[in-house]
C-alpha cells in the first residue's frame, strides 16, 4: 500500500514493537513519525497533520488515554486514533470507542488487519484532500477570515480571537500556528483558562519550583515555557480571575514570567493567541476585565461569525463528519436527502460546529437507514418548530429549494460565476438575477465586482 498523503504518527514506547512496526510501514511506503512518550507526541499533533494516530495505551509517562483526551479538548479537528492494547486493557479500549477513537487492537495483533486499517483512514484522508477538506470552510465569511491569516501569521505575534462557543477557534489558531512556525517542532500548547482552578491558574500560567506548595514534588514548566519558540493559545481569556490579569498583562508585555516558589525570571519567545467567546470591551466597562489588558491583546482582533450566519458551510461540515464516520465504525458512508439537508439548514445551530459534528455522529449511529432523513437528527417538537418559522406557502418553498440549490453550485465551483451559470445551464445574467432575487449578495457582489454583465 503506497501512501502519497498524509504521514502517520506512531506513539509506543517498547523499542522492539516500535522498530518492527517502522519497518513495515517503511516496506508499505507509508510516511511516519515515531515518539515513545505521550509529551513528545502532544507537541506534534494538531501542529504537524497527520492522516491517523497508532498509540499504545500504556506510556512511559502517562496514559494513551489521558493523552486523546487531552486533546480532544481543543476543537480543532483530531487525526484518528488507533490504540495499542494488551488482553487485560480491553475494556479501557472500548472506553476510548466511546469517546471518539477510531478503533483498537490487542497483543499480539495481525499486522496484516493493521495496514488494512492504515489504508482505510489515509483513503479517508486522500478524499477529503480531493475535497478541499483542510480549508476552514467554503463561506465567504470564512474564506475572508483565510485571505488574511497568512499575513497575520507572518507579522502578528499577538491575536485575539472572537466568536461564541464552538464556531472553530482553535481550528483558526492552529492555522495560524501552521503557518508561521518556522520549525515543525515548534509546539502549540492550548489552555482553557475557564477549566482550571483559580487557585493553580498561575502555576499553570507560569510553572512551579520543588516545594512551592504542598504537593509540587517537583518542578514543573507552565504553559508559557512550554510553548517556548512556539504558539501559546489561550482559550476563553475572559475566564481569567481578575488577580491573574494583572500578572499575565505583565508577562505578555515583557516576555518574561517567574515561576511560582521561584526567584529569577525566565524569557519565552511565543506567540500569544486568545480567544473568548464573551464581549470583552462591555466587561472592561463592567470592571470584570483589565481595561489595559484588553488593549494589549486587543491587537489584531478575528471574529469567527456563527454558523447560522455562514449556512454554506454546514452541510460542507456535515459532509466531512460523514466521512470522519464511515472509517471510524466502517462501513459505506451514509448520505443526506434532500429533507434533511433542508432540516440542517433550516436549524440555527446555537452549539454551532460542535453540536452539528454531536448530531451527526448520533444519528450515524442511531439510524439504520443508509439515507439520513430530518428525524433522524432532530425531535419532532424542533422540525415543528422549523416548520413553523418557515416558509408557509408551495412558492415559498420552492423559493428557499432554489436559493440553496445555487448556493451549492456556487460553492462547488468556487463562487465563479460564470463557471456557475455553465454548470446550471443559465447565463451569467441570469444567475446574476437570480442572485439578486433570492438574497444571495456573495454572488452579486462577486458579478458587479467584475464589471461584466
Amino acid at each position: 500500500m503506497k501512501n502519497s498523503g498524509l504521514p502517520i504518527c506512531l506513539v509506543e514506547d517498547d523499542p522492539i514493537m516500535g522498530e518492527s512496526l517502522c519497518q513495515r510501514f517503511e516496506l508499505e511506503g507509508i510516511a511516519f513519525d515515531w515518539f515513545q512518550t505521550a509529551t513528545e507526541a502532544v507537541a506534534w499533533i494538531g501542529v504537524k497533520p497527520y492522516a491517523l494516530v497508532i498509540s499504545d495505551i500504556r506510556l512511559p509517562d502517562r496514559d494513551g488515554g489521558e493523552m486523546f483526551a487531552q486533546l480532544r479538548q481543543g476543537q480543532a479537528p483530531l487525526p484518528p486514533f488507533i490504540f495499542i492494547t494488551g488482553y487485560g486493557s480491553i475494556d479501557r479500549a472500548v472506553q476510548l470507542l466511546k469517546q471518539g477513537a477510531a478503533d483498537y487492537i490487542t497483543k499480539p495483533f495481525d499486522l496484516e488487519n493493521l495496514i488494512e486499517k492504515i489504508g482505510a483512514l489515509v483513503r479517508l484522508h486522500d478524499h477529503q484532500a480531493s475535497k478541499g477538506a483542510a480549508r476552514l470552510g467554503v463561506s465567504q465569511a470564512m474564506r475572508r477570515v483565510e485571505e488574511v491569516l497568512p499575513r497575520i501569521a507572518r507579522h502578528a505575534n499577538t491575536i485575539l480571537l472572537s466568536g461564541e462557543s464552538g464556531v472553530g477557534k482553535e481550528r483558526v489558531a492552529c492555522e495560524l500556528h501552521r503557518m508561521a512556525r518556522e520549525d515543525e517542532r515548534c509546539p502549540f500548547i492550548a489552555v482553557n483558562c475557564g477549566a482550571v482552578s483559580e487557585t493553580l491558574v498561575e502555576a499553570e500560567l507560569f510553572g512551579h519550583e520543588k516545594g512551592a506548595f504542598t504537593g509540587a514534588i517537583r518542578a514543573k514548566k507552565g504553559v508559557f515555557e512550554q510553548a517556548h519558540c512556539g504558539t501559546l493559545f489561550l482559550d476563553e481569556i475572559g475566564e481569567m480571575p481578575l488577580a491573574m490579569q494583572v500578572k499575565l498583562l505583565r508577562a505578555i508585555q515583557e516576555r518574561r514570567i517567574v515561576r511560582v516558589g521561584g526567584e529569577s525570571s525566565i524569557a519565552v519567545n511565543l506567540r500569544l493567541i486568545c480567544a473568548t467567546n464573551r464581549d470583552l470591551k462591555e466587561m472592561v466597562g463592567q470592571g470584570q476585565f483589565r481595561e489595559d489588558l484588553f488593549y494589549r491583546i486587543n491587537v489584531i482582533q478575528i471574529r469567527i461569525l456563527p454558523l447560522r450566519e455562514r449556512k454554506d458551510d454546514i452541510l460542507w461540515l456535515a459532509g466531512i463528519f460523514l466521512d470522519e464516520f464511515a472509517v471510524r465504525w466502517g462501513g459505506q458512508r451514509r448520505s443526506l436527502s434532500a429533507r434533511a439537508e433542508q432540516a440542517l439548514l433550516d436549524y440555527p445551530w446555537p452549539g454551532n460546529i460542535r453540536e452539528l459534528m454531536h448530531c451527526i455522529e448520533r444519528a450515524c449511529i442511531m439510524a439504520s437507514d443508509q439515507v439520513l432523513e430530518p428525524w433522524h437528527f432532530f425531535e419532532e417538537e424542533i422540525l415543528e418548530e422549523n416548520a413553523r418559522f418557515g416558509s408557509g406557502d408551495l412558492a415559498g418553498y420552492l423559493q428557499e429549494c432554489e436559493r440553496n440549490y445555487i448556493r451549492k453550485a456556487l460553492v462547488a465551483n468556487d463562487w465563479q460565476v460564470a463557471r456557475t451559470a455553465e454548470s446550471l445551464g443559465i447565463s451569467r445574467k441570469t444567475l446574476w438575477e437570480k442572485s439578486r432575487r433570492l438574497g444571495i449578495h456573495e454572488a452579486v457582489g462577486i458579478h458587479e465586482a467584475d464589471g461584466k454583465g
